[in-house]
């Protein structure tokens, strides 16, 4: 079972939430702002960390910036705001999802469960390294480096540039990308993926061009060996 934070200022959230957790066996801790959640993401290991954006304190962009400088554990944002702005930057924050409220406890624990599921997969998989020209990603310490430089990657962009990856000079649909990397049933639209392929590509420089556009349909990782 998973040992989960919530950081959200509205006790009823927080309730609920940790009523529906504990009730699938998982240990859940409170935090009321930002800063008490970075303070805890300090001291204590978590499979994941629910943040709500609108904290006092410390927001909870900036409550996950602050946790990524010193852990990489998947942090799942919640708002009230719906904005393509506000999703995309916490992405780009390093956010692995995003809920708007008011949102279904049902849902939020299937969020959790296949974003955990992805993670201890990559974490108990056997070492494996694979390099094109400069490229180089170890799968097992989820790495990239350019030209030997370690690329500053947000986890969603790590998890798509494996799935590519691994399916390489195979022809992937968005709605493929989206079933397979975000690990359930996505409702949006085609921008969550471009957008992500663009920060992806910007991320890899000249090596960008493995990553290949399929007009009409989606992308695919296209390189030899």
């Amino acid at each position: 079972m998973y040992k989960i934070l919530i950081a959200d200022d509205e006790q009823k959230i927080r309730e609920v939430l940790r009523e529906y957790a504990e009730y699938e066996g998982h240990t859940v801790v409170e935090a009321v702002d930002g800063m008490q959640a970075v303070e805890l993401a300090k001291q204590e290991d978590f499979d994941i960390i629910i943040l709500d954006i609108m904290m006092p304190r410390l927001d909870g962009f900036s409550a996950c910036k602050e946790i990524r400088k010193f852990k990489q554990t998947p942090v799942l944002m919640l708002s009230a705001r719906g904005e393509e702005y506000d999703k995309l930057f916490g992405f780009e924050i390093g956010a692995d999802d995003y809920v708007v409220k008011p949102f279904s406890p049902k849902e939020v624990l299937a969020r959790i469960n296949a974003i955990i599921k992805r993670n201890k997969t990559t974490d108990t998989a056997q070492a494996e390294i694979v390099t094109f020209e400069g490229l180089e990603i170890n799968f097992t310490s989820r790495d990239v480096k350019i030209d030997g430089v370690k690329a500053n990657l947000t986890p969603k962009e790590y998890d798509l540039l494996f799935y590519l990856v691994r399916n390489k000079n195979i022809a992937l649909s968005r709605n493929k990308l989206l079933e397979e990397v975000w690990g359930y049933d996505f409702f949006g639209d085609d921008r969550t993926i471009d957008t992500h392929i663009k920060m992806l590509r910007n991320n890899l420089g000249v090596y960008r061009k493995f990553i290949v556009t399929l007009r009409g349909m989606g992308y695919k990782f296209e390189a030899e060996g």
